[in-house]
């Protein structure tokens, strides 16, 4: 009772977590429910000191739905940028938006190339350890990237 309470009051916003991930809405609910089954399972080791619960769920969704992406390797590009792309600068119009204005930029941008750019820009993972949850390669991280800068200037271009 008190594990379908939980998992309906958080299953909006986990679920639009999971969809900047992926655009089957299939894909999407199996990545929250595999999180949610960690709550479930690790619930005893939330500690409220370290931080809220909905942070905490958050954590194991995104890395269910890191996981899943992993096991389908042939998601991603293998194009990649040469190592001299700087990356380190987050774009400050993206820190200026809203979450539902994100997501609504963000779901344009094809499913591999939103990952990249949600984890780097809203989750502020870097480069290295976007690459490293992924199991990819640096080079194509920036090439996605760069390829997301590229779409989203040019939706984002009146504002």
């Amino acid at each position: 009772m008190y594990q379908e309470k939980l998992y309906k009051e958080f299953y909006p916003a986990l679920f639009s977590l999971c969809k900047l991930f992926f655009d089957d809405d299939h894909e999407a609910l199996t990545s929250l429910n595999n999180g949610m089954l960690q709550v479930f399972k690790n619930i005893h080791a939330f500690d409220e000191q370290k931080g809220s619960l909905f942070n905490w769920m958050y954590t194991l969704v995104r890395n269910a739905a890191l996981t899943q992406i992993r096991n389908n390797k042939n998601l991603f590009h293998t194009q990649q940028l040469p190592d001299g792309v700087d990356f380190s600068a987050k774009e400050s119009v993206l820190k200026a938006l809203e979450f539902k204005e994100l997501y609504h930029y963000f779901s344009s941008l094809p499913q591999s190339t939103r990952t990249v750019c949600k984890l780097f820009y809203l989750d502020d993972f870097s480069v290295k350890e976007i690459a490293l949850q992924l199991h990819i390669s640096e080079g194509t991280i920036k090439w996605h990237l760069s390829e997301g800068r590229k779409q989203l200037k040019l939706i984002l271009q009146p504002i």
